[in-house]
């Protein structure tokens, strides 16, 4: 197959990025930021320069505020001293003729008051413990059980909106080119998305109408900085990671995608089977249905994506560009071993979170092996 005929290598215009391909590095955490402070390192900018070839590279979840953290050594974007990491970060990579945006992240109930500062509670839309969640809190701790979170107050929430407005005017100060919102995977968005996290009696919970209020509160803070062309959001209707679940997603995502579309918002990425868990029997088509119907802006497939039925679901209609997660951990020159349809390296689990360049800057390019 020439490059020419291979859609993956077509170009796409998303928002104000002229793509040159349609492979996207999907956000992956890799809890390797540089202690104390949470800042990202030059062994960071590393990581990301060596995967600047994909036509967007989404960033790792990045923590917006102290609150927000729920993992030992993941990245933040609330102090100087990390916004000057992310800083070089984002010039490795433009050096490298790539493009990069920042996800935006607070985890909500998923964290521990190890975490937070002076022991607080996590916070939750509902005073919920997610069954069976763990994080881990330092380099010894070993998975910990997530406690039980404190319900927010009204009164609380403009702040935690405010908290998403100034990490998306600091993405602006580490010169990334746009931000994704974390919607996705259980953590603080997607807690007042679905129903069976969401059983406030206020205006944000109960009714889709009110469970709908603060997630569209944060993309219009988020927007009121970046503008639609430059923002995104990630989304997972049917995961069933950090005890996720909803009792209609094809209703709850569907709505949703409407209202993103009246934004004007750039792309949707959809966590359409994660390997984190999953309600659905292989991929939630009725669900991507509705988005779609909703959606008219770029929509971004994920989950165990292979090259071939990226190309097939992208001929097909059903999404516009795909993003690889455990795959760009592997291989650095994922696009051009697409490209070449070459033998992909084997990931090491093992190594997926904390430690050093092992697992994360040492796997082996095309060019290494020839």
């Amino acid at each position: 197959m020439s490059t020419q005929a291979d859609i993956l290598f077509e170009s796409f215009r998303l928002g104000n990025l002229l793509l040159p391909n349609r492979i996207v590095m999907s956000p992956l955490t890799r809890s390797r930021a540089a202690q104390p402070g949470d800042a990202p390192s030059e062994m960071n900018a590393e990581y990301y320069r060596q995967r600047a070839g994909a036509g967007l590279i989404i960033s790792e979840a990045t923590q917006i505020s102290r609150q927000g953290k729920g993992y030992a050594f993941t990245p933040g974007i609330y102090t100087d001293e990390q916004i000057a990491g992310w800083r070089r970060v984002t010039d490795a990579v433009h050096q490298a003729g790539g493009r990069i945006h920042l996800q935006l992240w607070h985890v909500g109930r998923i964290s521990h008051p190890a975490l937070q500062a002076e022991g607080a509670q996590p916070v939750a839309p509902s005073a919920i413990k997610p069954r069976g969640a763990q994080t881990f809190i330092s380099a010894d701790s070993g998975m910990v059980d997530i406690p039980q979170p404190r319900a927010l107050n009204r009164d609380e929430i403009p702040g935690i909106v405010n908290q998403y407005r100034v990490g998306a005017e600091n993405a602006r100060r580490a010169g990334f080119d746009g931000v994704q919102i974390h919607a996705a995977n259980g953590y603080l968005i997607d807690q007042f998305l679905r129903s069976g996290s969401n059983q406030r009696e206020d205006e944000f919970g109960g009714s889709l109408e009110n469970r709908l209020r603060f997630p569209m509160m944060v993309v219009d803070a988020v927007l009121s900085v970046w503008g639609a062309d430059c923002s995104g959001i990630r989304v997972s209707p049917t995961g069933s990671f950090n005890d996720m679940y909803d009792d209609d997603p094809v209703t709850t995502y569907g709505t949703f995608a409407e209202r993103l579309n009246q934004t004007g918002l750039s792309y949707l990425e959809v966590v359409e089977d994660s390997f984190q868990g999953n309600h659905a029997d292989g991929r939630p088509e009725q669900v991507i249905d509705a988005i779609r119907a909703g959606y008219k802006g770029c929509y971004i497939a994920n989950g165990g994506y292979t090259a071939d039925e990226a190309r097939r679901r992208i001929k097909a209609g059903r999404c516009d560009l795909v993003s690889f997660g455990r795959p760009f951990i592997a291989n650095p020159d994922l696009p051009e071993r697409f490209r070449r349809h070459a033998q992909l390296n084997e990931w090491d689990s093992a190594s997926f979170y904390g430690g050093d360049e092992r697992g994360y800057t040492d796997y082996p390019r095309l060019a290494d092996t020839n």
